[in-house]
């Protein structure tokens, strides 16, 4: 009787690799931030994320145990992703499995450490683990798709008692790649895990990811905001929520303002905070709590000079420089018609989308 070849399991092939930075600077895959892979929901999602534009698909899949995986649940994608850097920019190797304690992985995403927790966390890996993607994004060949989850397996560690002694986890390669490429990793402001809500998170990651490759700013139509979301909220709520985010101005770093234009089309603008103002509660912990007026440097990671204020008395220029797919429907209409960009740049709104007047013109 021949004897049967056993492959050898994942786990085996691959080295441990130790969570050991006590407090990475928080980092974030750009990919992630970028488009629609998370649920923005607390609730149960089962439907499928499906997003299909220019040459980016992606399709998000949940199974009704679990559900789909959250925007709270990538917290962990984000540990992960900030140890893998950390380690590495010190020159220790690396690998797609990992270990920490679950308090290790709790108090950097700024969560509890109680029982309930914990559960939470292992509800979390659950989520994350049995939520599958196949997205085009970083794929070789057109339309060639990528599919994944984005923990491939996860084991629970106790020790002699039956105490929670560790976890252990393995990234996916579509996910470590993208960690380990400076041109695809963002550090990002610890206060994100203060966000509570989920629309928050999404838009603060949108914002973080685009508004620091513009001097003046980025702007996205609502439209294609919500295509980017994948949010399950009719267009008329989610264009709501986004009005209300611009009057409560929460992101970290970044002011948000909306624009109307001559055509009717609303957009959301924003660009990172200017050097010089006020920003308590919005600079990184351990900071002083008011950063006064006239302060050299800024009080956010990478600043950006040269920036203005956003009393304006004319719209920002469109987003041309990179990303074009963002804003297509837009740039393209200024490019073809320059006579409908000059009377698009003379509208301005205020944050509550009404007109607002020049100084002196009546308009």
């Amino acid at each position: 009787m021949s004897r049967t070849n056993q492959t050898p399991s994942e786990r085996a092939q691959l080295e441990l690799f130790r969570a050991a930075a006590s407090d990475p600077a928080p980092r974030d895959a750009q990919d992630l931030m970028a488009y629609p892979f998370f649920s923005l929901s607390k609730s149960h999602r089962i439907k499928p994320i499906e997003y299909d534009v220019a040459d980016v698909v992606i399709r998000v899949e949940a199974v009704p145990e679990h559900g789909m995986a959250t925007i709270w649940d990538a917290d962990i994608l984000i540990w992960a992703a900030s140890q893998l850097v950390e380690a590495r920019d010190a020159g220790l190797r690396t690998s797609r499995l990992m270990a920490a304690t679950p308090y290790e992985i709790l108090t950097f995403i700024g969560r509890g450490v109680s029982s309930r927790d914990y559960k939470r966390l292992k509800a979390a890996l659950d989520r994350l683990q049995s939520t599958t993607v196949a997205s085009t994004i970083r794929q070789p060949a057109s339309g060639r798709r990528h599919r994944f989850s984005w923990i491939n397996e996860w084991v629970e560690r106790t020790d002699h008692l039956g105490n929670p002694a560790g976890i252990e986890l393995i990234v996916p390669d579509w996910f470590y790649s993208a960690v380990l490429d400076d041109a695809l990793i963002l550090t990002i402001d610890r206060a994100y895990f203060s966000l509570t809500g989920g629309f928050d998170r999404w838009l603060y990651r949108i914002v973080r990811k685009h508004g620091g490759r513009q001097r003046a700013g980025w702007r996205f139509e609502f439209r294609h905001l919500y295509l980017k979301s994948g949010s399950l909220s009719p267009f008329k709520r989610f264009a709501y929520e986004l009005r209300d985010i611009v009057r409560r101005q929460p992101l970290p770093g970044y002011i948000l303002s909306i624009e109307v234009e001559i055509s009717g089309k609303t957009l959301l603008a924003f660009e990172p905070t200017p050097c010089g103002q006020d920003v308590d509660g919005l600079v990184p912990s351990g900071t002083h709590p008011i950063v006064p007026s006239g302060t050299g440097v800024s009080c956010h990671r990478e600043p950006k000079p040269g920036l203005t204020s956003s009393d304006r008395t004319e719209n920002r220029a469109l987003n041309l420089e990179s990303n074009p797919d963002s804003n297509s429907c837009c740039a393209r209409a200024d490019v073809d018609n320059p006579s409908a960009r000059k009377k698009r740049q003379a509208a301005k709104a205020h944050p509550h989308g009404r007109a607002r007047s020049r100084p002196g013109t009546g308009r």
